[in-house]
């Protein structure tokens, strides 16, 4: 396996992000950049890649200088006053899809947009003045693409490679919709080495059942994530004979003091036939929490934020409960005052699990709150870009190394099951707001833009599908 290929951003419009590299994917990339290119399109011999001697990361970032202070007992971070559901659609494209092939260049026509389903004249005249040396240096017997569609067959975003040979010569074209009227163009050249992304491979088997061994090869922080993502794409049903002939491929950065480790692209794939099985890419976005999405658009990060823990069952969820009985005086003189049981509203999950069961971040973001308030026993309060908060109450106890003000990475531990404050047994009482008001997680009208692919994101996700995943077949 070699890694290979650093992209150089040119121009790059706001919403892609710098992605320094890609490397070998086993027998679907191409050769070395040193082979030519007729050797290039040649399937070498697979070998798995061994990882060593990588630091681990902590998936803590020292605190912020403005937020050393403890929030009080009484902030509004913790008031339970603001209840209401809040069923929110953040503009985000429920109905993206994506289309990914390799259209012969032997079958090209002059129209190659309105062949992937883009009929719009302006973009053609758009597209054709953009690739005319493109096309004058294809490479191999297909352009591979990844093509996004919108809401109502709207064209959101276009990736083509000149070639299905990744080396030093390979190029990029991504194509959007302007937000100001007409279309954008991002050009990647891969050029050199750099080994900011590595090629992973782990078993199957150990990355479902074997978080130790994994754990021996990823930073810590990583090794609920990914287990989190394959179980998503992995189907439960699927016989324990095909777990040991599958394994996974990951696209990783081991990260650095100044960014933190993060895992780009995830494949399962069958061992003796090399079919991708499934697969997901990571969109990275500053102004709300990145996310994972599969190859045909869908989110999985609905289930990231409903999963703080392994739980054994959820107790309760969002509703009412008893709280106690009350008196109410007699309606008749003589008569004995009345008892009626009393209610009030119980907002969050409660997931029970023993206690010392490690409760994780959902998500990256800052350490709000970290201390014992009230019903809500040993508290946390995670605060997330997006004006989002998460909560994780009744902790037994605290990841030691935090404090207020920390920057935590998703899959941190930062806390451990226990029944301090107002409970009944040892379990997590867990919430999700925004703008204080709380969200219920499960509820199937919750759609946030935290679970969708926001138009914004197309372009970085196309590219992403050619830069990380398995090349597809001619078409």
């Amino acid at each position: 396996m070699n890694l290979f290929l650093i992209s150089l951003l040119r121009g790059a419009p706001a919403y892609f992000i710098p992605l320094l590299a890609i490397m070998a994917f086993g027998g679907y990339l191409s050769m070395p950049i040193a082979s030519s290119e007729a050797n290039a399109q040649t399937t070498p011999t697979r070998s798995k890649v061994v990882v060593k001697n990588n630091p681990k990361q902590t998936g803590i970032k020292a605190p912020r200088p403005a937020s050393q202070s403890l929030a009080p007992k009484n902030s509004s971070l913790v008031d339970a006053s603001k209840d209401s559901e809040l069923n929110r659609d953040a503009g985000g494209n429920l109905d993206f899809r994506v289309q990914r092939g390799c259209i012969k260049t032997d079958s090209l026509d002059g129209n190659l947009p309105a062949r992937l389903g883009i009929n719009d004249p302006a973009f053609f005249e758009f597209f054709q003045s953009q690739t005319r040396s493109f096309f004058a240096g294809l490479r191999g017997n297909c352009i591979p693409y990844a093509v996004a569609f919108g809401n109502r067959n709207r064209f959101d975003s276009l990736s083509i490679m000149n070639g299905p040979i990744r080396d030093a010569r390979t190029q990029i074209l991504t194509f959007t919709p302007s937000a100001f009227g007409g279309f954008l163009t991002q050009e990647d050249r891969l050029q050199s080495q750099s080994p900011n992304l590595v090629e992973v491979e782990l078993s199957l088997s150990d990355v479902l059942y074997d978080a130790k061994k994994v754990g021996d090869v990823l930073p810590v922080e990583l090794v609920w994530e990914l287990n989190s993502i394959v179980k998503q794409l992995y189907p439960e049903d699927s016989p324990t004979t095909a777990i040991n002939a599958n394994q996974v491929r990951l696209i990783v950065d081991f990260g650095d003091r100044d960014r933190w480790a993060q895992i780009w692209a995830v494949e399962i794939i069958n061992t003796l036939s090399q079919e991708v099985l499934a697969s997901a890419f990571w969109v990275d976005r500053n102004d709300i929490p990145g996310g994972f999405f599969t190859a045909s658009g869908e989110s999985i990060e609905r289930s990231f934020w409903t999963n703080p823990l392994s739980y054994r069952r959820i107790s309760r969820g969002v509703g009412s409960v008893r709280a106690g009985r009350a008196k109410v005086p007699a309606k008749q003189p003589g008569q004995a005052p009345a008892t009626v049981q009393r209610w009030r509203t119980h907002m969050g999950i409660d997931y029970a699990a023993p206690t010392g069961t490690p409760v994780f971040s959902v998500a990256n973001g800052k350490i709000a709150y970290l201390g014992y308030n009230g019903a809500f026993g040993n508290l946390i309060i995670v605060e997330h870009p997006g004006n989002y908060r998460t909560y994780y109450a009744h902790l037994s106890n605290y990841n030691v190394e935090l404090s207020v003000g920390n920057d935590v990475r998703r899959g941190l531990e930062i806390g451990y099951v226990g029944s301090t404050g107002r409970s009944s047994g040892p379990h997590l009482h867990y919430e999700l707001r925004r703008d204080g008001t709380y969200i219920d997680p499960y509820s199937p009208s919750a759609q946030l833009d935290l679970w969708s692919m926001r138009d914004s994101d197309s372009g970085q996700f196309t590219r992403q599908l050619l830069l990380l995943g398995s090349l597809p077949n001619n078409e």
